[in-house]
């Protein structure tokens, strides 16, 4: 047996391993958001659909000109933005995985565990969708060359380059939801969806992460090139993706105005650098940070 195959024979041992902790993981802890959250109860009209200091007008002139009422209902469609921008990963994600699953060993632990975490982000979706329903917001839907390029996506998702784009779908969301679940002018069913969230989600992205690091001492120089080149413009598209020119409209305001004082407010800025931070980092441990796709998150408002 060569080093190299001895490699990959590790490789997937170990990767057996880690699939096996996190579906045992999963049984003892997941949820069932239909249960799990009160969604009798309804919003209190005096707090905020996401906390102030991650709004991303918080800061701005236009943010001092509104009333507490106006800054409530922005953060409202805000939070409809990022739920249903988390759907359409999540979406994303599960076709690419399932896909996969078409030459997968159907015995593998892995194989097993894949289907566990698509069963979580199923659930997730839900708790979304019942949570944009429940702000009495309503669902963004994507443009038709973002649904194509969501359509084809799932093709292009191989090896390394899956794993990035499913920390950059996750990773980003669950840093900043970390920061904001216990803030006290929150709504009490978004804190609660948000500690749902990021429980599970612990598992997935570690299973990314994993995924990564073992596959670094094999990949051959073309993977490294794809999957390091190929989240180069996700910063730039993250950016537009949070500051939704339709989601301002819906609070009333001038949405090209609003957008164009978010993307250049310092303070939204820092948000977005604490955000892809622990990311960020991974990457470059990873060997999977090109100066192109450098220049591409520092275009986008995540890197400093």
């Amino acid at each position: 047996m060569t080093m190299t195959s001895q490699v990959r024979q590790g490789e997937t041992s170990g990767r057996e391993v880690i699939a096996q902790r996190l579906i045992n993981g999963s049984v003892k802890r997941s949820y069932e958001p239909v249960v799990d959250l009160d969604w009798d109860r309804g919003p209190e009209t005096d707090r905020y659909f996401l906390p102030p200091r991650v709004v991303t007008l918080t800061g701005t002139e236009l943010w001092e000109r509104l009333s507490e009422e106006q800054r409530i209902e922005v953060s409202r469609q805000e939070l409809a933005n990022i739920l249903s921008v988390g759907i359409w990963f999540e979406n994303l994600l599960n076709r690419t995985l399932l896909a996969r699953l078409m030459t997968a060993d159907p015995a593998s632990a892995s194989t097993h565990y894949a289907l566990t975490e698509m069963g979580d982000e199923c659930r997730h979706m839900v708790m979304f969708g019942r949570a944009i329903e429940w702000s009495g917001a309503r669902p963004y839907n994507m443009r038709l060359w973002e649904r194509a390029v969501m359509k084809a996506l799932p093709n292009a998702l191989r090896g390394s380059l899956l794993w990035v784009a499913a920390l950059v779908g996750e990773e980003i969301f669950d840093a900043l939801q970390r920061e904001m679940l216990d803030d006290p002018l929150l709504q009490p069913l978004v804190a609660r969806l948000m500690q749902v969230h990021v429980a599970e989600e612990a598992r997935h992205i570690g299973f990314a992460r994993d995924g990564i690091m073992r596959r670094k001492p094999t990949r051959s120089r073309w993977e490294t090139f794809v999957a390091a080149n190929g989240h180069a413009m996700a910063g730039v598209l993250f950016q537009r993706l949070f500051t939704n020119p339709a989601m301002y409209r819906r609070a009333g305001l001038d949405g090209r105005a609003a957008a164009r004082a978010a993307r250049s407010n310092p303070h939204f800025r820092d948000v977005q650098v604490r955000g892809f931070a622990s990311l960020a980092a991974f990457f470059e441990d990873a060997g999977l940070m090109s100066r192109l796709s450098r220049y591409g998150w520092r275009r986008g408002g995540f890197l400093p």
